[in-house]
């Protein structure tokens, strides 16, 4: 008999757009390399409801309040851990992630983008790159998330870049 698979640690995305249609991006303290970088993410609070959780991780993570949601995908979209790191990564108790994503529009100023707002940075680094560049950006094991998340959200980072 084979064990039961890890369940999917509920979790949002945040692509926060720009007026200029491009997505805020940071690398990943303690990490090196071209796939270091992804958009804000993180877990889901007992009982929160996905879209209070895309406001409190976009703060908690870049210290950014100035932001609207402007569209969510409604699926799930789900990535498993590499082997190696099952059973090691959030304390062995998820296979991966289920992420629901949001696309944010920032209406603030970048004075407000503070990486240490909150404590222990989650990121060294920010900057601003287009959607597209987003895929190749990240690490490997979430990339067909990343490709979902660019499908989603072209017509968003059009338009943006139109107004800007």
């Amino acid at each position: 008999m084979s064990p039961t698979p890890l369940p999917y640690r509920p979790c949002v995305g945040i692509a926060l757009f720009n007026a200029y249609g491009q997505v805020f991006v940071g690398k990943r303290v303690g990490q090196g390399g071209q796939h270091a970088w992804q958009m804000p993410q993180g877990g889901i609070d007992r009982g929160e409801e996905p879209q209070d959780a895309a406001m409190r991780e976009l703060t908690e993570e870049t210290g950014v309040r100035s932001a609207e949601i402007v569209q969510q995908i409604g699926e799930w979209l789900c990535y498993d851990l590499p082997p190696q790191r099952q059973g090691k990564a959030f304390k062995g108790r998820y296979r991966g992630q289920a992420q629901r994503w949001f696309a944010l529009r920032f209406t603030g100023s970048e004075k407000e983008i503070r990486l240490d707002a909150h404590g222990k940075p989650e990121f060294s680094e920010w900057r601003w790159v287009t959607l597209l560049e987003t895929p190749k950006l990240v690490v490997p094991f979430k990339r067909h998330v990343y490709e979902a998340v660019v499908t989603a959200f072209t017509p968003i980072a059009k338009n943006m870049a139109k107004r800007g």
